[in-house]
């Protein structure tokens, strides 16, 4: 069967992951429907031919309504939050991430959707200490996550389900994405902009897997079409600590990083205060800085991607050219000003 032939679905088409899938999508041939929100933020797939549908993972008809003659689905669709948040914010969380999940899941199996691919996190692979970890390290329930990690926990169960009851589903696991067409944008997305506008004023020592988006979209395709049903990959391009990301950001951009590199133990503390004040004053308010964000690059998580290059074939790209790619996308848009591309610098 032709490419032009299989009906893909993708949720989150609006997304850094999924705009970058989607643009991956259509140059192989792919007929592509994406499943957006009315008054959500578009802009991604502006131009792009796609077919539009339009609800709420939260809705199931609508979900049926998007899924009914698709072939395959991707599932990128999340909201991604190192946010504590009320319990208003985590109900609204846990209804996006998991109980959209479960509608993406059951329409696939009720309308005989050939494959699904989910799109996980590496906040849901449990952490070792001492060595990287890989697919096979569990999730502990006790350690101090946040709700969107608790959450991506549950929605590879949900899968895992899903799986025993006849579907053919794969997980795609993700690390921090790197890369262009971060129309939102995402957290790293806002301090590559900040960077280069001068913005940046402090940063914190640290460091944590980051994937770049065609690396990441390649693991999606290779899932799709290689992966195990049942089973789950990550996919991560390189263990990156933050002084090494300020000095590519450097290199990149033209710009000094900034004088003020505030310990981690400090960093902490200032993110500790602010989560005693912003719950009761500002409790979905985003931050650069909370304590789950500083949490996790104290803990120099690292990722072990020999699963998906030994059952996939996938390999990676420089995470140096990703950064390249998402600053000139930034650039063209408008978004940073008086931007230079050193020489030797630039795709």
């Amino acid at each position: 069967m032709s490419a032009s032939a299989v009906k893909t679905l993708v949720t989150g088409g609006s997304g850094h992951l999924g705009a970058n899938l989607v643009r991956r999508l259509l140059k192989d041939g792919y007929a592509v429907r994406v499943f957006l929100r009315k008054g959500s933020n578009n802009t991604a797939l502006d131009g792009l031919d796609v077919e539009r549908v339009y609800g709420d993972l939260r809705d199931f008809p609508s979900v049926v309504a998007a899924v009914r003659g698709c072939d395959r689905i991707y599932h990128c669709a999340a909201n991604v939050s190192t946010l504590d948040g009320d319990t208003h914010f985590k109900q609204e969380i846990y209804d996006c991430n998991v109980t959209g999940t479960i509608h993406i899941l059951r329409a696939a199996l009720d309308t005989g959707v050939e494959r699904v691919v989910v799109s996980g996190s590496f906040s849901a692979i449990g952490h070792h200490p001492s060595q990287p970890s890989d697919e096979t390290v569990p999730f502990n329930p006790f350690y101090p996550h946040l709700p969107y990690g608790f959450t991506k926990s549950c929605v590879w169960h949900e899968c895992l389900k899903a799986y025993a009851d006849g579907l053919n589903v794969v997980i795609a696991t993700s690390c921090a994405i790197l890369g262009p067409n971060d129309f939102k944008p995402s957290r790293m997305g806002r301090t590559l902009i900040d960077f280069a506008n001068g913005k940046l004023l402090a940063y914190v020592p640290g460091g944590f897997e980051f994937v770049a988006a065609r690396d990441i979209v390649e693991g999606h395709i290779l899932a799709m079409e290689k992966g195990r049903p049942g089973q789950n990959y990550i996919f991560s391009t390189q263990f990156v600590t933050v002084d090494e990301l300020m000095g590519i950001f450097e290199e990149v951009t033209g710009r000094d990083r900034p004088k003020l590199r505030l310990p981690g133990a400090v960093m902490a503390g200032i993110a500790g205060v602010a989560d005693f004040v912003f719950p009761r004053f500002f409790p979905n308010m985003p931050r650069r800085f909370t304590s789950g964000a500083v949490r996790i690059l104290r803990m120099h998580r690292r990722a072990d991607c020999s699963k998906a290059k030994n059952e996939l074939g996938y390999q990676t790209t420089p995470i140096k050219d990703a950064i390249c790619e998402a600053y000139e996308c930034f650039a063209r848009r408008g978004l940073i000003q008086n931007q230079t591309i050193p020489l030797g610098i630039g795709i």
